[in-house]
């Protein structure tokens, strides 16, 4: 099986959809996704355990009916049918129009379906051995007990490279890893009670309660910073 393959059939959590949509729509909640899939607009396949795990085409489907939603004002038996026509949107995202569907946009770089090798993340990120280095020492990212390297420390170095362009080092960065690990111990105040429950279904519901937090944090802090960077940006 492919690289591409692999990703397609891990998918992502219904939290992670969220927080890879909110930026484009702030008003989407996961309510809002589960209603979408019970309307017939996406299926995610279940894991064993009844979680959702979504595709790139399943993100690219929600994408499409958000901004028809939103940009349109379309129906949802309008968008269905649209989504639904042979050789309508592809996994690219495509604009919803009244009549067919046009101008696709590319994604962004799938993130690696496998665990990376130190030398496999340095040449795919294209950052020198002395700034991971620095990513591990200030606690940005870390490598599994077999020196590999997981999706969300390629995620981290490929954020951190982009933050370098703009003069921001990873020694800049440990007030993020600060603020983030305060975070993490208030909604984990919220979630322990949750996760104590044995009952499977409640499991289900307390993952989905902890992605939806996790996607809530990430827009909160995400408003925060830009609101907070408007008096540079609007004087």
């Amino acid at each position: 099986m492919t690289a591409a393959g692999r990703q397609a059939r891990v998918g992502s959590s219904i939290g992670a959809v969220l927080a890879q949509l909110r930026p484009e729509f702030p008003d989407v909640t996961i309510s809002k996704i589960r209603f979408l899939e019970a309307e017939g607009l996406v299926s995610p396949e279940r894991t064993p355990s009844g979680y959702r795990r979504f595709t790139a085409a399943d993100v690219a489907r929600l994408r499409f009916v958000l901004a028809a939603q939103r940009d349109h004002y379309l129906p949802l038996k309008v968008i269905k049918e649209q989504l639904d026509r042979p050789g309508g949107p592809p996994e690219q995202v495509a604009r919803p129009v009244r009549g067919l569907v046009s101008v696709p946009e590319l994604p962004e770089p799938p993130a690696p379906a496998v665990p990376l090798t130190r030398a496999e993340l340095l040449d795919r990120v294209g950052i020198p051995e002395r700034t991971l280095a620095e990513l591990e020492q200030f606690g940005l990212l870390a490598a599994a007990a077999d020196g590999s390297f997981d999706a969300d420390a390629h995620a981290v170095a490929v954020t951190a490279s982009a933050l370098a362009d703009y003069g921001i080092e990873p020694r800049h960065l440990r007030a993020f890893r600060a603020a983030a690990d305060r975070e993490v111990s208030l909604l984990e105040q919220v979630l322990a009670p949750v996760f104590r429950q044995r009952d499977p279904a409640a499991r289900v519901r307390a993952d989905e309660s902890a992605d939806d937090l996790v996607a809530l944090a990430i827009t909160l802090h995400s408003l925060l910073v830009r609101t907070g960077l408007r008096r540079v940006t609007q004087k």
